[in-house]
């Protein structure tokens, strides 16, 4: 069969392909006719729809990562994605032992309304057995047109029997806006956590409420680990602090019409209040752009590590059959000039990975008060601060939702409610937790014993080993170590997360937020910045670029 006349449709228009598409046309009917000979003689039955989305998939795995195919059945999460939005009961799952097990109930929504609890396993939803489901099937059988009914059989972990619980489905909006508040003095805070649908109402209304009932004269805008989401609301936080008619960012393409630039429009709330930006590696997208253009108009201090470097847009566009791709038609570009994309999937390296742009390429640009900054690797901070790791052993304690198991013990035990500042482990139940952690089983390696693994590994194919087995003996000796003893040398670290997590089960998302702030150093020194205006000035008017212990 020859495809001839091949139209491709866009909401656009069309495109016709013609005579001097020929290699388009040859291999699209190669595609074609490779398909149907495999879909006749291939010795087993094949899945035409999984083998396609297979082809699709990998063809869009060619380009980059954002560039992506939605069937049908992903449309409710996508449109979570970008309205924050979706029906359901509103709360977060995760694998247990047998099944789905509630992470996190949402305050004010039906699963906390009705009682349900982190650490509650989720048995069956109207007769739908879960044990061993994947967590995708359970949690399309828990969604569903807001004001349905959905019935759970549920078991706590402390209680002999299993409970039965009925809910209606409600309409789940996640706020951008986690957490704000007056933390110190007359500094506010605000945590924006994505930039879904009305980021930027929600901003202002924060930053309205903080200014006007408690008199705020400086601010910390709270942008670590936002993934981002859409540029509009980040053009729409920039206006809250920045005068009208200012270019914000702007975006180029193959295709002229994504050529655009996008300024601010309305009249702003406060162009003069100092403000601290705060980022991290996670903070991509619409959240670089909100740091970058506040870095580029010297309107803001960027305080923290460098960001992701994700200076691409994406635009969803529907194809038949309610599916849509959600495909990069543009690179964005803030006030200097300087597009921030970090890795560059157009020049592949012969093993088809992806480098990041050479620093040869990286090229420097001017702020509004003439500082240097640089394109090619995200959003480099005004004030760089060294970023935390967790031990190994901690990350392996979370990882193996050890905090999580113990915690859902704790508020068994627990079940008076305490205020804020009377809440944390003491002595006696960080001792329980350490009981709780060797009566599961409980071993980690740390990297150094990994690195040794490996080197007895290669010692044994290259037949040295032999050689030097009484030296590895005598080194697996001294990295031998008691969970217990290291337990109590990071117990800071992990009291901090058991803290945080019992917070979370009685304050939820918010009481996490509160338990965080309370050792967060960089917050600590983001305040401590903004009582000295002068050294505000003088960074925002300086080409340099400082460090903090």
């Amino acid at each position: 069969m020859i495809i001839s006349g091949l139209i491709v449709v866009f909401s656009l228009g069309f495109i016709q392909v013609n005579k001097n598409d020929f290699e388009l046309v040859k291999n699209l009917d190669i595609f074609y006719t490779l398909f149907r000979e495999l879909n006749l003689y291939y010795v087993d039955e094949t899945n035409s729809q999984k083998l396609i989305e297979t082809a699709i998939n990998s063809m869009l795995n060619s380009l980059d990562p954002y560039t992506t195919y939605i069937p049908e059945s992903e449309m409710d999460d996508f449109k979570f994605m970008t309205t924050g939005e979706y029906g359901g009961i509103g709360a977060l799952i995760r694998s247990g032992k047998n099944g789905a097990i509630i992470s996190e109930p949402y305050e004010g929504f039906p699963a906390a309304k009705a009682g349900l609890m982190a650490g509650d396993e989720i048995i069956s939803i109207d007769g739908f057995n879960t044990k061993n489901k994947a967590l995708s099937e359970v949690s399309e059988k828990l969604k569903g047109t807001p004001g349905t009914d959905v019935t759970l059989i549920i078991k706590r972990s402390w209680e002999q029997e299993s409970r039965k619980i009925k809910l209606s489905r409600e309409q789940i909006k996640i706020n951008n806006v986690s957490y704000y508040s007056l933390i110190e003095g007359k500094t506010g805070y605000i945590r924006l956590s994505n930039f879904t649908s009305d980021a930027g109402k929600e901003v202002r209304d924060a930053f309205l409420e903080l200014k006007n009932n408690h008199g705020i004269d400086k601010l910390i805008l709270d942008l670590r680990s936002n993934p981002g989401g859409l540029l509009i609301e980040a053009v729409r936080v920039c206006n809250i602090f920045i005068d009208k008619g200012q270019l914000i960012v702007s975006t180029k393409g193959k295709v002229d019409y994504w050529d655009q630039e996008y300024h601010t429009s309305a009249e702003p709330i406060d162009t003069k209040i100092p403000i601290v930006v705060l980022v991290n590696r996670g903070s991509a997208s619409a959240a670089e752009i909100v740091a970058g253009a506040m870095q580029d108009i010297d309107r803001a201090v960027v305080m923290g590590q460098r960001t992701y470097g994700k200076g691409l847009v994406q635009t969803s566009r529907k194809l038949k059959y309610n599916t849509q791709l959600k495909v990069t038609t543009a690179k964005y570009y803030i006030p200097s000039g300087r597009c921030i994309q970090a890795l560059d999937y157009t020049n592949r390296n012969e093993d088809g990975s992806v480098g990041h742009i050479p620093d040869s390429l990286i090229t420097e640009y001017r702020t509004k008060n003439n500082r240097k900054v640089y394109d090619g690797g995200g959003i480099l901070p005004d004030i760089i601060d060294t970023l935390e790791n967790y031990s190994v052993l901690t990350y392996n304690l979370f990882a193996n939702n050890l905090i999580f198991d113990f915690v859902t013990d704790y508020i068994s035990r627990h079940t008076q409610k305490p205020g804020l500042e009377e809440l944390g482990i003491n002595d006696d139940e960080f001792e329980k937790f350490k009981y709780f952690v060797t009566s599961k089983g409980f071993t980690y390696k740390t990297q150094t014993e990994e690195a040794l693994k490996r080197l007895i590994e290669t010692a044994k194919r290259e037949k040295l080993y032999l050689h030097i087995s009484e030296n590895i003996s005598s080194l697996e000796k001294e990295l031998q170590h008691d969970n217990n003893e290291d337990i109590d040398k990071f117990r800071a670290e992990v009291e901090e997360l058991l803290n945080e997590e019992i917070a979370s089960r009685y304050y939820y998302q918010k009481g996490r937020i509160m338990v965080q702030l309370r050792k967060d150093n960089i917050i600590k020194k983001s305040v401590n910045l903004l009582a000295n205006p002068t050294v505000i000035s003088s960074l925002l008017n300086t080409e340099e670029t400082v460090n903090i212990n």
